[in-house]
């Protein structure tokens, strides 16, 4: 990435400035897994080079205290001409920082503490600060946010959610407005020039998908002269039309809240634009596909791969499907044609669960994001099998759309002049930060010291056993006074566990896709004694559960999670819930050999030994599996993420060859 000196002012005043991005071949990217794996493995993370910025940054501070807010004020004047002037220096970021402190004082009462002044400089740096959940990653983001919007760069802050968005902009926009600085949100459903007039503030907090979203919009009115030399002379030989329509002001400096989860986990998928195409009665295909779909054997016609979510025809299926189109004719004697379309369709049937994997909302299926547990209205599924997962459920089917532009989290991060990151968990993914990224990752050591105690993983051969052992656990934390946060990975698995404890009439709160309008208040009422909350991923991430007066003092929060997911680091935000700025909280496993991860992941053979084996103890076994299946998962979908790049580079590669826009 670039130093800290070399993003000045100058390199940002280009009407659209963003890093050129050179592919990678495959040598490249073989040197970059082992420098990712070194710098993961062998060369942790140091903080002796940061620690001196707390005391810089009080040297600085030590003057403000006494100033007026008149004189605080034109500190701010001064600050910004020594910016304009001379860069980001390092005295001018320990500046700054001593200034945004002080503001940040004055009009919210909160003062950074030193650890969240080692992360706002580990941003600056561009690199990704590692913080424990609870310490504070919203306001530490203001100290490079102001720090560089003052210099006349355009921050753009992008967390995870709209929720996050609304919370974090109206939160912090007291420090930005004392500063002289305009703050702006991207949200969904915002016009074109609403989203025009945030991006142009001087700092703008968005999600993930509405900005790279708005970047695809801005690449299809630029065309295939997107460069910025080509932009500019746009600009001056056509009056600025093209200018006049695009939505950001570039990719100047980005900080990512959860940079794991927008990074890594949404890096999954590629973002596409696209418009409806011309329909020719696919409704009647999608209904036969699924009609002659649901007469194939599993095993016999065809096998699930249910790690890649794909299906695979065997010739015996070939040769049934066969006969089913010479009987129905029309598009189904075309081959390639028929097996994509009931392999779409036994994915609808086999592959992909509702309320699991989707919900029908309002009459339309909404897909689920596996991540954060809320549901992404504007996503669909790709190559018709949206359109299958509609003809399976009765909904109205929609046209197959046609692409008009992708791209990938991963080459749209890498296009900013400066990218840095904070979380709460980045340690397991630090070396595919910097493989992918150049980002480093620095672990920022916690305010206060932890008293998050873990009560060990139990695992049970069946679902069954395990849930009424969850509810004997819930019941035996709340006797105690505590609170108690259930996280289960799908709707579904939330509102079964909801409907065990009405039947033993136990009060309590289910927060998941189909309640996500009542978040905040469910949200405010998590920490009371007593209080049991079931959640989805959606309580996972940037959700600060405040224990009501004298719940610390009896244990504070206790979190239980019914289900591991495909990575560590969700786990591990879950339990962040409890234990927060040095309150007391716990947490625990509670799983069963069903879950779906070992299901999907664990060896059937070693399953098979585990389940047939009554001389091992089921928790030690279990364990071994459980923690076997999700590193395999988290092995598989790493690779899925290589392979989506790669893909999306030759891609790339081709389009600019044909002069088409991305």
């Amino acid at each position: 990435m670039e130093s800290s000196a070399s993003l000045r002012p100058g390199l940002v005043l280009g009407r659209y400035p963003q890093r050129d991005e050179s592919p990678s071949g495959r040598l490249d990217r073989a040197a970059s897994r082992i420098s990712g794996f070194l710098r993961q493995s062998v060369l942790p993370s140091r903080l002796s080079r940061f620690s001196d910025i707390t005391r810089s940054v009080d040297r600085q501070g030590e003057a403000l205290v006494d100033l007026s807010d008149a004189q605080l004020a034109a500190e701010v004047v001064e600050l910004r001409q020594c910016l304009s002037i001379d860069g980001l220096t390092d005295g001018a970021i320990a500046r700054a920082f001593a200034i945004v402190r002080e503001v940040s004082s004055r009009t919210l009462g909160l003062r950074h503490f030193d650890a969240q002044l080692i992360g706002g400089w580990v941003m600056m740096m561009g690199q990704v600060a590692e913080m424990q959940t609870g310490e504070g990653k919203t306001l530490t983001a203001t100290l490079p946010a102001c720090t560089a919007a003052l210099s006349g760069i355009p921050v753009h802050v992008v967390t995870v959610n709209d929720y996050l968005v609304q919370r974090d902009a109206e939160w912090m926009s007291p420090i930005y407005r004392a500063l002289g600085l305009s703050v702006g949100m991207i949200v969904e459903g915002m016009s074109a020039e609403d989203r025009r007039a945030a991006y142009a503030c001087d700092v703008t907090y968005c999600t993930n998908k509405q900005l790279v979203f708005d970047y695809l919009k801005d690449r299809l009115v630029m065309g295939s002269n997107s460069g910025c030399i080509r932009f500019e002379l746009d600009g001056l030989c056509n009056g600025g039309a093209k200018n006049a329509q695009v939505l950001l002001r570039g990719l100047c400096f980005a900080i990512v809240d959860e940079a794991d989860s927008v990074l890594v986990d949404e890096a999954r998928t590629p973002l596409i634009i696209s418009r409806p195409a011309d329909s020719f009665e696919e409704g009647t295909i999608y209904k036969q596909a699924l009609s002659i779909a649901a007469e194939l054997l599993s095993g016999v016609d065809f096998k699930l791969r249910d790690q890649d979510r794909i299906v695979d025809l065997t010739d015996q299926g070939r040769e049934k499907l066969r006969d089913y189109a010479e009987t129905i004719g029309g598009l189904w004697l075309g081959v390639k044609r028929r097996e994509n379309y009931i392999r779409q369709a036994l994915s609808a049937l086999n592959l992909f669960v509702c309320d699991t994997h989707y919900l029908i909302k309002e009459g339309k299926v909404q897909i689920i994001d596996e991540y954060t547990g809320r549901v992404m209205p504007d996503r669909s599924w790709e190559q018709g099998l949206h359109q299958m997962i509609e003809a399976k459920e009765g909904c109205d089917i929609t046209s197959q759309p046609e692409t008009l532009a992708r791209i990938s989290y991963q080459r749209f991060f890498r296009r900013y002049l400066r990218l840095s990151g904070m979380t709460g968990t980045a340690k397991e993914i630090s070396g595919e930060l910097w493989s992918t990224y150049r980002l480093g990752t620095v672990s920022v050591p916690t305010h206060k010291p932890l008293h998050r105690v873990n009560y060990g993983c139990r695992v049970y051969p069946t679902a069954e056993t395990k849930w009424k052992l969850i509810l004997s656990r819930i019941q035996q934390i709340r006797t105690l006074g505590r609170p108690v946060l259930v996280g289960t990975r799908s709707v579904g698995a939330s509102e079964h566990l909801s409907a065990m404890l009405s039947e033993v009439d136990i009060p309590h709160e289910v927060l998941n896709a189909r309640q996500d309008r009542n978040e905040a208040e469910i949200i405010a009422k998590a920490g009371e004694a007593g209080h049991v909350t079931v959640a989805t991923n959606m309580a996972g991430r940037g959700t600060d559960i405040h224990l009501a007066p004298g719940v610390s003092e009896i244990g504070g929060l206790h979190v239980i999670a019914t289900e591991r997911h495909e990575a560590r680091r969700i786990d591990r935000q879950l339990f962040g819930r409890s234990g927060r700025q040095g309150d007391r909280g716990s947490f625990e496993y509670i799983l069963s050999l069903d879950d779906e991860i070992v299901t999907n992941y664990s060896p059937h053979w070693l399953l098979g030994c585990v389940e047939s084996n009554n001389d091992l103890p089921v928790n030690l076994a279990g364990r071994m599996t459980v923690s076997l299946a999700q590193w395999l998962a988290e092995r598989k979908h790493s690779q899925i993420r290589r392979d989506l790049l790669k893909m999306d580079e030759y891609l790339s590669s081709m389009l600019s060859y044909s002069g088409q826009p991305e």
